[in-house]
């Protein structure tokens, strides 16, 4: 009862009262009952999807942790990948291993094992209020993110609070100006300038930053295709010069759904009959970057003879 009404987590004391003893407590969590988070904190997890991917699971687990370090620690605010992870945002390429805080009074930066505590100034405007918790705003939360992590984390983040309508990219700009004299606030500023929103996934965001790495020409993001009759054909993720389509496919979207499969087949073919061509990516590409960004030169010396150049 105690762990509901706080949302899922309890404290040694609270078993200790319930009348647990301490070789209880030892046993339930090496037999995997309970779960340690931090400070002395369990979660129970039998009642979890037994299915879970890991990376859900380690979601669930950070939010807990959050929601025990907010009740804790005092006079803080959530802030870095946990507020960004509190607003809605992808948490791809961040550490969810510790939730992350920001005193809002004098007081040291510490860090733990499930815990870290940066210092630093938070202003009013800079804080907002999710479900009971006091969180740093979605656009610091981007920005300070993006300056302890990496620019293809700010632009994965920027481009998905773009796309959410949670800010603008002169919000976003705003706080970079006013934390310039932050660690890591050139790759927040490079994230900012390059993010617009129109990356519908966490994939076609770093695929985008992909392709601007390595020199490849600006795409056209989410182009409607038609037919010479004006019927759509489909909206594609990417266009190159005109004539090159890019999709990523994150994921076994289709499944067995042998509608599915076959409509994007009709799809692809109607393309390369209006003499497009298709390129397909997935997730293992993104871990090849040169590789896939020589298939694209490739494409373009072929689709698109005389068009850029390859650096």
């Amino acid at each position: 009862m105690i762990a509901a009404g706080r949302g899922g987590w309890f404290t040694r004391p609270d078993a200790l009262a319930a009348g647990y003893s301490d070789s209880q407590l030892r046993q339930r969590v090496q037999s995997g009952q309970w779960l340690r988070l931090s400070f002395n904190s369990y979660v129970d997890p039998r009642a979890w999807p037994t299915e879970e991917p890991p990376w859900e699971r380690a979601i669930r687990l950070h939010r807990l942790n959050v929601q025990m370090g907010s009740a804790r620690l005092g006079d803080v605010v959530v802030s870095h990948q946990s507020a960004a992870m509190l607003h809605g945002l992808p948490v791809w390429g961040t550490d969810l291993a510790r939730s992350h805080f920001t005193r809002l009074a004098s007081g040291r930066a510490r860090s733990g094992r499930a815990v870290r505590v940066h210092r630093g100034t938070t202003a009013a405007d800079e804080v907002v209020e999710l479900g009971g918790l006091k969180v740093t705003s979605v656009e610091r939360a981007i920005v300070e993110t993006a300056c302890t992590t990496s620019y293809e984390v700010g632009v994965v983040l920027a481009d998905a609070a773009l796309r959410m309508q949670l800010t603008s990219r002169e919000g976003l700009a705003a706080v970079v100006r006013r934390h310039r004299r932050w660690h890591g606030s050139p790759a927040a500023h490079a994230a900012v300038q390059f993010a617009n929103g129109l990356s519908e996934s966490v994939g076609e965001s770093r695929l985008r930053v992909l392709m601007a790495n390595h020199g490849l020409p600006a795409p056209e993001l989410q182009v409607e295709i038609r037919d010479q009759a004006g019927r759509l054909i489909g909206r594609v993720d990417f266009l190159l010069l005109g004539v090159l389509v890019i999709e990523f496919d994150g994921a076994m979207k289709y499944g067995d759904n042998a509608d599915a499969v076959l409509a994007e087949k009709w799809r692809e073919d109607r393309l390369r009959e209006r003499g497009y061509g298709v390129l397909r990516f997935g997730w293992a590409d993104l871990n090849r970057p040169h590789a896939t960004a020589a298939r694209v030169w490739e494409a373009i010396a072929r689709y698109a003879p005389g068009s850029g150049n390859r650096q």
